[in-house]
């Protein structure tokens, strides 16, 4: 650890020195394959400027090939109008590619008539990434680095937030405002969505599963905007926070036991803090001979392939107003599916809530999340407007779990887990310092013990053993770089079945 901070004091130090110097600086560099067009991405400081810059090359096109592509495009859009094509709503985005894909092959082949079927089908590639749905926003999100791609206007460059760097100001500028709006159109009909200017605001999703918000202008006052939160393909795991230091050995191991024994947890947090994250984390630790039935706005989560798991979605109405189904519809039907386990991506009205906390009440074992940077304002949030619930009825919760980042820093920690009173309000069990960047224990439970002594009969003595274990064999996950959602909930299984060998499990975390 200590090695790896003066690695980074020297680095922060390079970087400081260079800057007085008036050099730019490269602080990161890679590259990405984008449907075979490679693409060069440098992350810079320059001395004048307070934000680095993420700069997009591609390297295996040529200046002088790209010249050539241009000529393509021009004879092409002269044989098809392409936004004409892309306005028509029978058309999806793949259908349009694939219309565009064999009408360019022609060209390219009377212009690289020497050229193999591997740097044909590239140039293809290449053009219709310039030319057809969202352009080299598509590198961008072809890029794993990135949680956030943001349009803000076309006098702009595009902006990202890197999960290492932060927030980075792209070479990549959208030419007009209507170039924007045309992009929110297109993703807003793959989905039966539309942006207009009676109906300026639009959320939607890729097909991907990246979500999507846009707004237009004058609502936006300085331009149309488009954000873009990409969606993980590698889910965040129990794993992957320990070794990132998000959470404690010691915290996730009574998450996993409350989890074990069904107990309800609410896990609560600012924007972006990781409340989604934090989710997919806690679902490793479901058991696969249980029914999972889980609600979000648009699907984030991804669970072990073992597991008994149906999720459900929420639809907006089409522009008539019809055919919506809201969360609270998903809410009452799923407790017509038999489940054992209810997740819901957020709670946000009374009726939601109401609901939810019914059936805590009634036997079943939830995991939500709600917007609250700490446990005491989760009470606050969740007893008073517009959500206005009773305080004692609260008290069905088990655990809060409060998830946080630190915007300078950009780290993602889980700042609290506490525990609810039978009276509503909340004790703190567990909580970071920021000045050590720990998690620390700072009350004994008193609510989730006495529930865990109920449901399983165990003494305190056997729940800090039970704890004790689960510590070890997340140590030795950590250390054998289990890592994959799918592994994870495999190896979960096989502990309940009683079928991992604990003690050997204890003898090599402690080598």
């Amino acid at each position: 650890m200590e090695n790896t901070e003066n690695k980074k004091q020297a680095f922060e130090g390079y970087i400081k020195t260079n800057r007085e110097k008036g050099k730019q600086v490269l602080i990161d560099k890679y590259n990405l394959d984008v449907n075979e067009v490679i693409v060069e991405i440098n992350i810079v400081i320059n001395e004048d400027e307070a934000v680095p810059n993420y700069v997009v090359s591609i390297t295996n096109i040529s200046d002088h090939t790209k010249i050539i592509l241009e000529k393509i495009r021009e004879e092409f859009i002269t044989k098809i109008n392409i936004e004409d094509l892309e306005a028509k709503e029978e058309h999806r985005m793949e259908d349009i590619q694939k219309k565009f894909r064999r009408e360019i092959r022609e060209i390219v082949k009377k212009y690289f008539p020497k050229s193999d079927e591997k740097t044909e089908n590239m140039l293809i590639n290449y053009l219709i990434q310039e030319n057809i749905g969202l352009g080299k926003i598509d590198i961008l999100l072809h890029d794993e680095h990135l949680e956030e791609v943001v349009i803000n206007n076309h006098n702009e460059p595009v902006w990202v937030y890197h999960r290492q760097h932060g927030w980075l100001k792209t070479n990549i500028i959208i030419f007009s405002e209507s170039r924007i709006r045309h992009y929110a159109t297109i993703i807003g009909r793959n989905i039966g969505k539309e942006i207009t200017n009676l109906n300026p605001l639009m959320d939607a999703h890729l097909l991907s599963g990246d979500r999507v918000n846009a707004t237009l202008n004058p609502i936006s006052t300085k331009g149309n905007t488009l954000t873009i939160r990409k969606f993980s393909t590698e889910p965040w795991t129990i794993t992957k926070f320990l070794k990132f230091n998000t959470i404690s050995y010691e915290a996730a191991a009574l998450i996993w036991l409350a989890v074990q024994n069904e107990l309800s947890i609410l896990i609560t947090g600012g924007t972006g803090s990781g409340k989604t994250s934090m989710l997919n984390v806690i679902s490793n630790f479901f058991p696969p001979n249980q029914r999972i039935i889980s609600m979000e706005d648009t699907r984030e989560l991804t669970l072990a392939e073992n597991l008994h798991w149906v999720p459900l979605e929420t639809r907006l109405p089409n522009p008539e107003g019809k055919g919506e189904i809201a969360m609270l519809d998903l809410l009452v039907n799923s407790l017509r599916m038999r489940p054992d386990r209810i997740v819901v991506g957020e709670i946000r009205r009374r009726k939601e809530a109401e609901v939810l906390l019914e059936a805590m009440h009634t036997g079943h074992s939830v995991c939500a999340t709600l917007h609250a940077n700490n446990a005491d304002e989760t009470v606050t949030r969740l007893t008073n407007p517009p959500i206005d619930l009773p305080k004692p009825m609260i008290s069905a919760v088990s655990l809060i779990v409060v998830q946080s980042r630190n915007r300078r820093t950009g780290k993602r920690r889980t700042l609290q887990v506490a525990e609810v009173l039978p009276n509503g309000d909340p004790r703190t069990l567990m909580q970071l310092n920021v000045n050590d960047d720990r998690i620390h224990k700072i009350n004994s439970s008193k609510t989730v013990f006495e529930r865990l002594k109920l449901y399983s009969g165990m003494s305190s003595d056997e729940i800090e053993n039970d704890i004790n274990e689960k510590i070890a064999v997340l140590k030795w996950m950590v250390r054998n770089n289990i890592e994959n959602v799918h592994n994870i909930g495999a190896l979960v299984a096989k502990y309940y079945m009683g079928k991992l060998n604990i003690e050997k499990i204890k003898k090599e975390v402690e080598e």
